[in-house]
């Protein structure tokens, strides 16, 4: 199987950085068990097609935290250490908000495209490596201007779930919504793969009248949900597709926000 090696990935050289400037002598022996665990854990991954899988890096950046955190000798709280892999994977969303703004209608259209593109891809991959990311796309919302896809099924998520990584997993789906809010945009979304059965994305304007209605809080196991919030008036999302949109339950503690049904569909 051809596996990225992790001196293949573009996100050593901050990692490394990162490391110098936190653990300064310990970085090199850090930064050699990470290589070791990763390298360790490429001899049992199962076949995802390498770089040919359209989200490759998505796989083995994930791959690579997994790695790093059991070497970090004060193993941080995961919360501390989000900003640094926000900036890892999304850092290149923050030059893009510059000049795509998804308060713009154009804009919001785009982004449902690259959605569209993106399951596409995704579904040409799982017949040749049925291990990756099985991807479920919404038609675009026009009443509520919203773009929206989900996954069924998550690499890191069964990686995480193999190793006992549960805890680190949101490091990675909690980036998503720094890279949406850097375009000016929303993120909603009531669970990933790690703590329900789908990963959810619909995203909004940030200046839409549904991202009014919800806020981002943290779950029990620290992933970033979208909660409806207390005494919300908007209007339940449409059915679209199959999938039914809830519009959860107003000032009950850990009502959902924004459910879809939770049947799997592939």
């Amino acid at each position: 199987m051809n596996h990225i090696q992790i001196e293949e990935l573009p996100y050593c050289a901050p990692v490394r950085e990162w490391l110098a400037g936190r653990y300064g002598k310990e970085a090199g022996r850090i930064w050699e068990e990470t290589v070791q665990n990763y390298s360790s854990c490429l001899r049992e991954l199962p076949d995802y097609g390498g770089k040919k899988n359209g989200h490759a890096r998505a796989i083995y950046g994930g791959l690579l935290v997994f790695a790093l955190y059991p070497a970090l000798p004060d193993q941080p709280p995961i919360a501390g250490m989000q900003p640094f892999v926000n900036q890892l994977f999304m850092g290149s969303f923050t030059k893009l908000g510059k000049v795509f703004d998804l308060n713009r209608s154009l804009d919001m259209r785009l982004i449902d495209k690259v959605f569209r593109k993106s399951g596409n891809r995704d579904r040409k991959d799982i017949r040749r490596y049925p291990a990756g990311f099985v991807n479920v796309d919404e038609p675009y919302d026009r009443e509520h201007h919203a773009a929206r896809y989900h996954f069924t099924q998550c690499p890191n998520a069964e990686f995480a779930r193999r190793h006992g990584l549960l805890h680190v997993l949101p490091l990675l789906c909690n980036s998503d919504f720094f890279g949406i809010g850097e375009l000016h945009g929303q993120l909603i979304r009531c669970g990933t793969c790690g703590n329900g059965d789908r990963c959810d994305y619909l995203v909004v304007g940030s200046k839409n009248p549904l991202a009014a209605e919800y806020e981002t809080v943290t779950d029990e196991q620290g992933f970033l949900v979208s909660r409806r919030k207390a005494g919300s008036k908007s209007r339940n999302l449409q059915e679209m597709d199959g999938a039914e949109y809830a519009a959860g339950r107003a000032g009950e503690p850990g009502g959902v926000a924004l459910g879809f049904n939770r049947k799997r569909r592939h």
